[in-house]
């Protein structure tokens, strides 16, 4: 049995939305100690991620639901690390299917999933029995990697180290 989730939100799938969620994350991931570079990876990961539900799994409509999902690994109090789930009703794909492009070809966009493989420590994507995808993430604090903890300095919002909407294939 898995841990419930401790914040979860719902929202369309207009791109409108995703630098409020990507701050949320990071501040939620800050504000369980990990640090700056850790929730900046965490936060890239979610809106590369986002936008590829609304650019493939929804064909850029804006009116979808999405879920995501945040769980601290271990106990808030000293979290080892953070739990990312995001569920969508979109398009469904095979998730052996789902590959970043070879790095050798160049051009611009196509990263998306490439980005996410690289700066989580874990990536799982599943079919949902009927439609829709669930996507699995987890990022746990490395060494040199820990913030200030719940209630230090680093519990405000800010996007640092998030990428653009528009950014992510």
């Amino acid at each position: 049995m898995s841990t419930p989730a401790h914040v979860r939100i719902e929202l369309q799938s207009n791109p409108l939305y995703l630098c409020g969620v990507r701050d949320m994350v990071s501040s939620v991931a800050r504000r369980l100690g990990l640090g700056e570079p850790a929730a900046a990876q965490i936060a890239l990961a979610l809106d590369e991620a986002l936008c590829n539900v609304i650019r493939h799994g929804y064909d850029r409509r804006k009116d979808q639901p999405i879920v995501v999902e945040l769980t601290p690994i271990g106990p808030a109090e000293r979290a080892e690390g953070l739990r990312v789930v995001i569920e969508d009703r979109g398009r469904q794909v095979e998730p052996e299917a789902i590959k970043g492009r070879d790095l050798a070809d160049i051009r611009p966009g196509g990263l998306g999933v490439h980005i996410i493989r690289e700066v989580m420590d874990s990536v799982v994507y599943e079919r949902l029995p009927e439609v829709g995808m669930r996507l699995t993430m987890e990022k746990r604090a490395g060494i040199g990697d820990r913030g200030l903890g719940p209630g230090g300095d680093r519990g405000g919002c800010g996007g640092r180290g998030a990428a653009s909407p528009g950014s992510a294939a």
